[in-house]
């Protein structure tokens, strides 16, 4: 009994907490809007940003949880960060002048765009996914979790492909409810997150093109650009894109090994880093590849994906999931998971059973004195 009732009191503690960053985001996003139409762009408006963006790395910190601390970190720490540096150099989505006072806080805050009108409406734009597509995940996912309460009998290279597929329809959940959100209140729509990471056929087209696309829009303005100019001055326009692609892995390493932190709270072993900092280097090199070969010589479709993906999941066992399990994320997500069921279950229960109680009073009969 003491136990739950301090589960219930840790999960208050994490929500009322919650409210509170999420306010102070809500409240510094004011302030940056207002300052943004005041203040030049340029290195004047970075200086004026810098104390919203260190209180963004702070605010994390206060967030303990695997889903809402670990979302509200990325969403916080790092898009936000990202999107008012960009705003800074009068680039970016927060740039628009169109923007309402409730759109530019929302996209501040969250993985989602102004929606543009269709300048041909002849053609159609691409159609989202299904609600069955989202269905199917929810209901691999609910397969996952029940098969995890067999992990003993599995091999663990098994689990971790298991993961692989548990993050990612995870994170398109996530998202996708977060723009049916944004959609239905401020006719916003949800920047392109994933576009079938599974049917890479090439590292170029895994990272640029069909994996987290969102962060790689998002480090374009304020890491790439920057990197492709100085790269163009010193190898030429032609080499300039593969330092500027090896900056850009950089810079998300570190955002990764910050992330990781706010998660786990433990000091970083850097592997995550090698992890990126491996791929930094491996994508320039396929592209220095095919600048050689200009079309020549290409594998087949199925070779080429076989190759991708293998090389990505090899690297990520080795590397990438050790730091989950580090900081011990399964675990604390299939706590977080018992812990919400548990309280759900309480709060119904108890009104059930209070309206079982009054139905009960209502139908006694009279008794006469």
């Amino acid at each position: 009994m003491e136990g739950k009732i301090y589960q219930n009191h840790t999960l208050e503690w994490e929500i009322t907490n919650f409210i509170k960053v999420w306010v102070s985001v809500v409240v510094s996003l004011l302030y940056c809007h207002v300052a943004s139409r005041i203040v030049p762009r340029g290195l004047t408006r970075i200086i004026t940003f810098i104390p919203v963006m260190c209180l963004f790395l702070a605010l994390p910190l206060s967030l303990h949880s695997m889903h809402l601390g670990g979302m509200s970190a990325f969403f916080i720490a790092w898009l936000a960060n990202f999107k008012l540096l960009s705003l800074a150099l009068d680039k970016g989505p927060l740039s628009d002048p169109t923007l309402s006072l409730p759109q530019f806080v929302a996209i501040g805050c969250f993985p989602i765009k102004k929606s543009r009108p269709n300048p041909c409406p002849s053609i159609s734009k691409k159609p989202g996914k299904s609600l069955w597509n989202y269905l199917t995940k929810v209901l691999l996912m609910a397969v996952f979790i029940r098969i995890y309460d067999y992990s003993e009998h599995l091999h663990p290279k098994l689990i971790m492909v298991l993961y692989c597929f548990h993050i990612y329809f995870m994170l398109e959940l996530m998202l996708a409810a977060v723009a049916a959100l944004a959609r239905a209140t401020l006719g916003l729509e949800l920047e392109p997150q994933f576009n079938d990471p599974y049917l890479s056929t090439s590292l170029q087209d895994f990272w640029g093109r069909r994996w987290n696309i969102m962060v790689t829009r998002t480090l374009r303005t304020p890491v790439y650009d920057p990197a492709l100019s100085v790269s163009a001055l010193v190898v030429g326009r032609k080499w300039a894109p593969l330092p500027a692609v090896f900056c850009t892995f950089v810079v998300s390493a570190l955002m990764h090994e910050l992330i990781f932190y706010y998660l786990g709270r433990k000091r970083p072993t850097w592997e995550m880093t090698w992890f990126f900092l491996l791929h930094g280097v491996s994508l320039p090199v396929e592209i220095a590849i095919k600048k050689v070969l200009n079309g020549r010589c290409q594998l087949p479709r199925v070779i080429s994906t076989i190759l991708t993906l293998g090389y990505v999941m090899a690297t990520g066992f080795w590397l990438f999931f050790p730091e989950f399990f580090r900081v011990k994320s399964n675990v604390r997500a299939f706590e977080e998971y018992a812990l919400v069921g548990a309280f759900l279950k309480d709060l119904f229960g108890g009104a059930v059973k209070a309206r079982n109680f009054n139905s009960t009073i209502i139908q006694l009969p009279s008794v006469r004195r």
